[in-house]
């Protein structure tokens, strides 16, 4: 599909405001918060462009500029840190006094090794970044959310959170944590008409994968894990972001979904699927 005809047509957001972190990536690549942002300007929300490289999110609000999206702001900040999250909420409740829509998507992959392997403070780090980011952006979050009488959490995971059983402890540890910390928040914040979502992506091919080099056999392989056999990429995530923070969802709250071809589906690709690629 087109990256233009994603999310197109409708005016799902109009006059919302949303905070996306991670909104940039490299070059004119397309990762999963640049995706999600320009998506959700696209159907008419005010989106603060939250990333620790100025220049990979003001290249996102120059490609929402160019297709006559919504106002977007740039907010450069670690989201690690409790101030600067507080900060950046308070960047789009002064510009635009109100907050409905918070997308969760900073991540890194994190150390290698086993339990007996890995690095603690490099473990430790893992977890502030992924795990604690998002409680911390929704600490400050939900005040103004429930002031404008509810709003819309998405938390981006992985596939890895679901399933585990990759190479490394940290990635799938951290991001089944996430996966129960959307739970525990869904639950937490119903009455105060906040729905709470997680998002579980597959091998998407997105700038963090490919980016240091991935060869093609590698990319044909990841393609065919799953039912589908097609390849991925942020448009596919951001537009799960864009139906969860949408009225359409109004009605879905606490789960994780998978967007992943399928992979999750089956234990593993039957040699009959593989045929008709």
């Amino acid at each position: 599909m087109e990256a233009e005809k994603y999310g197109a047509g409708r005016d799902r957001l109009k006059d919302r405001v949303a905070i996306v972190t991670g909104a940039g990536s490299r070059d004119d690549g397309i990762g999963n918060g640049r995706a999600a942002s320009i998506l959700l300007a696209r159907n008419g929300a005010r989106v603060v462009l939250v990333d620790m490289k100025r220049e990979w999110a003001e290249k996102t609000r120059e490609m929402i500029a160019a297709e006559g999206g919504a106002e977007a702001i740039v907010v450069v900040a670690d989201v690690t840190k409790p101030g600067d999250c507080e900060a950046i909420v308070r960047a789009a409740t002064e510009r635009w006094g109100r907050l409905d829509i918070l997308v969760n998507n900073v991540g890194i992959g994190g150390p290698p090794g086993t339990a007996v392997e890995v690095d603690l403070e490099a473990w430790n780090k893992g977890l502030l970044v992924n795990v604690t980011s998002m409680m911390l952006m929704a600490k400050y979050s939900i005040p103004q959310m429930m002031k404008g009488g509810g709003g819309s959490i998405v938390n981006i995971s992985s596939v890895a959170g679901m399933r585990g059983g990759i190479g490394t402890l940290l990635y799938p540890t951290s991001k089944g944590a996430v996966i129960n910390m959307t739970r525990a928040m869904a639950a937490h914040h119903g009455r105060d008409n906040i729905r709470v979502n997680c998002i579980c992506p597959g091998m998407v091919y997105t700038p963090m994968v490919y980016v240091g080099g991935m060869s093609e056999e590698m990319r044909e392989q990841r393609r065919r894990r799953s039912v589908l056999q097609t390849e991925g990429s942020g448009w596919d995530i951001g537009a799960g972001v864009l139906y969860l923070a949408s009225d359409d969802a109004r009605w879905v709250t606490g789960i994780e979904l998978p967007i992943d071809a399928g992979a999750t589906a089956v234990t593993s690709v039957p040699s009959t699927v593989g045929k008709i690629a």
